[in-house]
């Protein structure tokens, strides 16, 4: 379903139509796209088809493809770096289109052009320790993540995943949502496997045992019929993404048809 909104453009010549469509379903509903019609019905749909057949007539360097207006700020920005580049001109300057190599600026009576020297045999590398040892790490930090929700395209709350139950979170005030956070930040920060807190004595004093680089949870396994259920749950997903996008090209294919109907009937 599509809902269109057509009106004059004051912004060009007499006659000019602005036709805003917006998407009530599929995977980008709510957006909208802009469309020009001229005075003889032609449509135009990207600001450099509407340049090249105007041409010289309208000035569109300022033009808002989107809102169909004159913008006064783009306008004045284009006033002022005219007016700079004319004064330029006027004063003697020339473009810079030397690509000699920079001239040395120093004392010297004559002229030497700048040498980079990009790698030597002699060079030596040496090796900042400080810099190679591993950088701290924020105590608990998973707790900044702590109330923050995921929503979709309309701003509503996606449903939050369960976890099985081998995953128990360890910590001060750390809940299920707080552990998947950190679990799927885990994933995405670091190649290294997640294996959780595999040192027993995090448990009795974890500010002083705690492995930073793992999420805040106690040491699980995962086995080979959970991995086939979660390969079978992607494929599943893979699956309705490829419907939800098939239907969607079906019905942009749908849509210019009948664009192209409604063209020859007028």
């Amino acid at each position: 379903m599509m809902e269109k909104k057509r009106s004059d453009c004051p912004a060009l010549p007499p006659g000019w139509k602005k036709e805003e469509v917006i998407r009530k379903s599929g995977l980008s509903a709510g957006k909208s796209d802009v469309y020009y019609y001229s005075p003889s019905g032609k449509k135009f749909r990207s600001k450099p088809q509407l340049s090249r057949y105007l041409g010289n007539k309208v000035d569109l360097g300022c033009f808002d493809f989107r809102t169909g207006k004159m913008l006064p700020g783009k306008m004045q920005k284009s006033k002022q770096r005219l007016r700079h580049d004319q004064l330029g001109l006027a004063k003697g300057g020339k473009p810079d289109l030397n690509t000699a190599l920079p001239i040395r600026q120093t004392a010297s009576i004559f002229k030497q052009p700048v040498t980079k020297v990009t790698s030597h045999p002699s060079n030596k590398v040496k090796a900042d320790l400080q810099r190679a040892s591993e950088q701290p790490r924020q105590l608990f930090w998973e707790r900044r993540l702590k109330g923050l929700q995921s929503s979709d395209v309309s701003e509503g709350v996606l449903r939050t995943m369960a976890l099985p139950k081998g995953l128990q979170s360890v910590g001060p005030d750390s809940s299920d949502d707080t552990l998947l956070s950190a679990i799927a930040s885990a994933l995405h920060m670091s190649s290294a496997p997640i294996t959780g807190q595999t040192t027993m004595a995090a448990e009795k004093n974890l500010a002083i045992w705690l492995n930073t680089s793992q999420p805040l949870c106690k040491s699980f396994t995962v086995t080979d019929e959970q991995i086939r259920e979660q390969e079978l749950k992607v494929y599943q997903a893979r699956r309705s993404l490829e419907d939800a996008l098939m239907a969607d090209g079906l019905a942009r294919a749908a849509e210019n048809t009948q664009e192209l109907l409604e063209g020859q009937t007028a």
